[in-house]
């Protein structure tokens, strides 16, 4: 590959619609327009991205059956999500109280649905194949890391507070494997392999409109993000750096396990991508419920405002230029 094509790659990444709405969000709110999403229309954006993606996923399952293969990949998933709150955690307790270290850790160990189409979406410009079982990594990698953010700081917090306050366990749990994202998408997975090669084809002008709700609900992302970021004041060098930093280093650890376990290129670049984004929906919802000290300033800004936009627009060519070096 010469330095040229990979220039074009990124390039291309950055002038596909779906960046280029999120853009125009940031720009709207710079501009101080009135352009606006209706509220209740971004979490229908977000509904039919997951339904589409967890269909399409048990389409390719209904195809592809239970494997080795699909074992191996759920196992490297659920290790990542379980290994990268804990070292995260570490790092940000030398800068943050225990309650926003948990929260924020937590946030990089879960998962950014939308990254991982946005990479669906890389990889089908550039022709590449890819697995429908990495859906269930995706599934698999949200909720581990809410469990392990507040263990961390169940264990250490109370150590500081000495409170012998009990956790609510159930509401927790419930969140964390029942929460509408996980069900929605898990319950898509399983449709898409029940229905099988009829149901996808009945659903096909359903899903000829992927790109087009991908586009507006990244212009609301925009939108979002660009609202939130006066909230990193103060300590947006320290998250700056973290923000890009861990993302790098997590998606390095996920080029080595897909290495190490042989995945293709297309799925690699899948489950480097489920490494290195951060959670802005379920994770901070959680957080909130679980850790009410921690501050929700810090976990969406910093997952939307910084890690989303570097990963679609610098870390999606960047690992995949890797990844065609090493795999």
């Amino acid at each position: 590959m010469n330095f040229l094509f990979d220039m074009s790659m990124v390039t291309g990444n950055i002038l596909s619609p779906p960046v280029l709405f999120f853009f125009l969000g940031l720009i709207a709110v710079a501009l101080k327009s009135d352009l606006e999403i209706p509220q209740p229309l971004p979490k229908l954006f977000s509904l039919y991205l997951l339904m589409d993606i967890g269909l399409h996923g048990g389409h390719e399952l209904y195809h592809s059956g239970f494997s080795w293969e699909l074992v191996t990949v759920l196992g490297a998933c659920f290790l990542m999500a379980s290994a990268i709150p804990i070292y995260s955690f570490f790092i940000l307790k030398a800068r943050f109280g225990t309650a926003d270290a948990a929260a924020i850790a937590a946030t990089f160990g879960s998962i950014s649905a939308v990254t991982f189409i946005t990479g669906i979406s890389f990889l089908e410009s550039q022709q590449v194949a890819y697995k429908g079982y990495m859906v269930a990594g995706m599934a698999l990698m949200e909720s581990p890391a809410i469990i392990i953010g507040v263990l961390l700081y169940n264990i250490y917090g109370k150590k500081e507070q000495n409170s012998n306050k009990k956790t609510n366990w159930g509401h927790i749990l419930r969140d964390a494997f029942f929460n509408g994202s996980i069900l929605l998408l898990v319950g898509a997975l399983l449709i898409g392999i029940l229905s099988g090669d009829k149901g996808w084809h009945d659903f096909q002008p359903f899903d000829s409109i992927f790109k087009g709700m991908l586009c507006f609900y990244l212009l609301d992302n925009g939108i979002v993000a660009a609202r939130r970021l006066k909230a990193l004041r103060g300590n947006l060098g320290f998250l700056l750096s973290f923000s890009v930093l861990m993302p790098l280093f997590n998606a390095a650890l996920g080029i080595g396990i897909a290495y190490l376990i042989g995945l293709s290129k297309g799925n690699a670049l899948l489950f480097c991508l489920l490494t290195a984004s951060a959670s802005y929906i379920a994770v901070p919802a959680a957080m909130r419920l679980a850790i009410p000290k921690s501050n929700p300033a810090f976990t969406v800004p910093v997952a939307l405002g910084i890690v989303f936009p570097f990963n679609v627009i610098v870390g999606i060519p960047l690992y995949y230029y890797i990844i065609q070096q090493i795999l």
